[in-house]
């Protein structure tokens, strides 16, 4: 579709005044608010004109235009520039990310804070993931009665807790001397590797190594790492949402691991390190989008970790902002694993 620089200007104005006030924006307003040097009765020709072309839309006969879906993918495809941060806003978010650089959990909790506060929208951030598992160390730790808590390292810092059941109690002494056992016949072996050991093990050995080959597999099987979310009331506290289901269903999806996976899976998983997508009401596949946009990043080192950052807020998100938040946290969070997880 080709606009004039005069429409795009109107539509750029339009968009910027409806994610301020999320009300419908009249011809005078613009002309009195911007400054342009052009009569309200030209603005009103130039929306129609928008409007035929579907990228504005008019709620009511009588009222101004919002944007629809059609005029922010437009607006996000061909109007927005690669703004970056402000110097002072970069600083202060690499100084926080220096000082919790050796914690993953840490990063990771402040990443999901920084973007909700950064873009007063709901934020999402999966823990770094490798497709193909590889152990590292296994600790065994007694509990009560047959009940014991398995911690997993894989290669890369990914940690997984489960509590198992044994036949039988076992004491703590016995529980290590398997751990120290599996973690050093076991290091750097995938679930196949770990598979031609059953040989080396008595029956309760065995029994451990087969609880955590079933975990190795079900982390191959897995798209994403943990899941850190922040930001929740921010979006529950947007106007169009106050009286409304879609904010609640929006986040139900976030807080569904495997919807949430299959979202990922779908889009942002599939795109390079570094990159940015945007889902603008779902694109038509998330019924549960329909109302909001989420802004994707994947980070990371594609040759052993990656993750995702996202941040879902309403259509009218600030788009610019938002994109150079994500794309930022997401270089950092690359940076991190790079320097302190990657093998």
């Amino acid at each position: 579709m080709r606009l004039t620089d005069r429409q795009k200007l109107i539509l750029t104005l339009i968009i910027h005044e409806h994610i301020q006030t999320a009300q419908p924006v009249g011809s005078k307003t613009l002309v009195q608010k911007y400054h342009l040097s052009m009569s309200s009765a030209t603005v009103r020709n130039e929306m129609a004109t928008l409007t035929d072309y579907n990228l504005l839309r008019q709620p009511h006969t009588s009222a101004g235009r919002v944007p629809s879906e059609e005029g922010y993918r437009y607006f996000v495809g061909n109007l927005i520039h690669n703004s970056t941060l402000p110097t002072t806003t970069r600083r202060t978010i690499t100084h926080q990310f220096y000082q919790s650089r050796q914690d993953v959990e840490q990063w990771l909790k402040l990443a999901a804070s920084v973007l909700a506060n950064q873009s007063q929208a709901a934020s999402l951030v999966t823990a770094p993931h490798a497709e193909k598992a590889i152990f590292k160390h296994l600790e065994l730790i007694a509990t009560s009665g047959r009940q014991v808590l398995m911690v997993l390292v894989l290669m890369g810092g990914e940690i997984r807790q489960q509590f198992i059941s044994l036949a039988e109690p076992v004491p703590q002494d016995r529980l290590s001397e398997i751990a120290t056992k599996l973690s050093n016949l076991c290091v750097r072996c995938d679930a196949e590797g770990i598979a031609r050991l059953r040989g080396h093990f008595d029956p309760l050995g065995q029994d451990i190594l087969d609880i955590l080959l079933a975990e190795m597999t079900l982390i191959e099987e897995s798209a994403t790492g943990q899941i850190y979310l922040d930001g929740m009331t921010n979006v529950l506290a947007e106007p169009e949402f106050s009286e409304s289901d879609d904010a609640r269903q929006a986040l139900n999806l976030l807080q569904e691991p495997s919807l949430l996976e299959n979202l990922l899976a779908s889009t942002v998983m599939n795109t390079d390190v570094g990159g940015i997508q945007v889902l603008i009401g779902g694109e038509g596949n998330w019924e549960q989008l329909r109302q909001c946009s989420i802004v994707l990043a994947r980070y990371g080192d594609p040759n052993t970790l990656t993750g995702s950052i996202g941040v879902l807020g309403p259509i009218r998100m600030p788009y610019d902002r938002t994109i150079s938040t994500v794309r930022f946290i997401a270089n950092v969070l690359s940076d991190l694993v790079s320097e302190t997880l990657a093998v």
